[in-house]
């Protein structure tokens, strides 16, 4: 494999491999032709396993003379060690621990949770865009950001305060992302506007960024405030857009409130005889089982964009 493609296998940028390669000695056991260097099944288990041990806060001098030690050194000793790797290995998921349990899922998840371990801003910057760019935005997201996410919130809370900066550090840079990614806010047209908030007393504001971003995606004009936003706030916020839609997000149960949302969706605005309220999604884990007629639940991500669009086409 080329330096590039072990580089997105690993979840770290090819400068960090090439560094590894001239201050460790983890570059390739075999030489070939020319100025671009190939890379064996032997080379990769060399660089998975440097990758484990950086992952667990091994300094990395020290994470190299284990990795070399356990895997061999880079001087090849048998000839079927510098064989090109064959494609069922190529092909394969990534072998290297994260620490995390992950499950069955996109190999790409492995390389974001190694590079939001190891606290690598420009790989995890990087792979975050070639995640959405190869998938598109729900995809990367409901595929291989969200199960990512989810892992390192298990991390945390099953290792006590540890790994809480690790969430952190991956939430911001996803934020990142989505902005970067998204296209400017579409100017507003007359009942098609959509207000996303959380609800009072509810700061997780990341599902609704990526919402936001795939509703800016269709050229729908959106009305985004954030976390925490108080109930008066809220009221006067959707009488003054007249939305179409209003997604309130609610990540625990004892912060949804079903009267809150009744209380949203009984809104009316315009003239008399064409009177309009509009469509409340209640979004998140925290309404599951406070569902009401009238107020749809989305599951997903994709399930939430077609809700709001069938809102504003009505």
């Amino acid at each position: 494999m080329s330096t590039g493609e072990v580089a997105r296998r690993l979840g770290v940028a090819p400068t960090t491999v090439r560094s590894w390669d001239r201050r460790y000695g983890l570059g390739p056991a075999a030489h070939t032709g020319g100025r671009h260097r190939r890379w064996t099944a032997a080379d990769l288990a060399r660089l998975e396993r440097m990758c484990a041990l950086t992952a667990t806060g091994l300094p990395p001098a020290e994470a190299a003379r284990l990795a070399l030690d356990e895997t061999g050194s880079a001087t090849p000793s048998r000839e079927e060690d510098s064989s090109p790797v064959p494609q069922s290995v190529a092909r394969s998921r990534s072998r290297a621990g994260t620490g995390l349990r992950l499950g069955d899922v996109r190999q790409e998840c492995k390389g974001v949770a190694r590079a939001a371990l190891r606290l690598d801003a420009t790989a995890l910057d990087e792979l975050l865009k070639d995640a959405i760019g190869q998938h598109g935005l729900i995809a990367a997201w409901t595929e291989v950001i969200m199960p990512t996410l989810q892992a390192v919130g298990r991390k945390w809370e099953s290792s006590g305060e540890r790994y809480v900066e690790v969430e952190h550090f991956l939430s911001w840079h996803v934020s990142g992302a989505l902005r970067r990614h998204s296209p400017p806010v579409p100017t507003d047209r007359p009942g098609a506007t959509t207000v996303l908030a959380c609800v009072p007393a509810e700061n997780h504001t990341l599902p609704l960024e990526v919402l936001a971003a795939a509703l800016i995606e269709r050229g729908l004009p959106i009305r985004m405030f954030g976390g925490s936003l108080p109930v008066e706030s809220l009221v006067a916020a959707v009488r003054r857009t007249g939305p179409a839609a209003v997604c309130l997000w609610a990540q625990s149960r004892t912060t949804a409130s079903r009267p809150l949302a009744q209380h949203i969706a009984a809104i009316e605005w315009g003239v008399r005889g064409a009177r309009r309220k509009p469509v409340v999604l209640t979004l998140g884990p925290g309404w599951a089982g406070q569902t009401t007629p009238g107020l749809p639940h989305p599951p997903g991500l994709a399930e939430a964009v077609a809700a709001v669009e069938s809102a504003v086409r009505r």
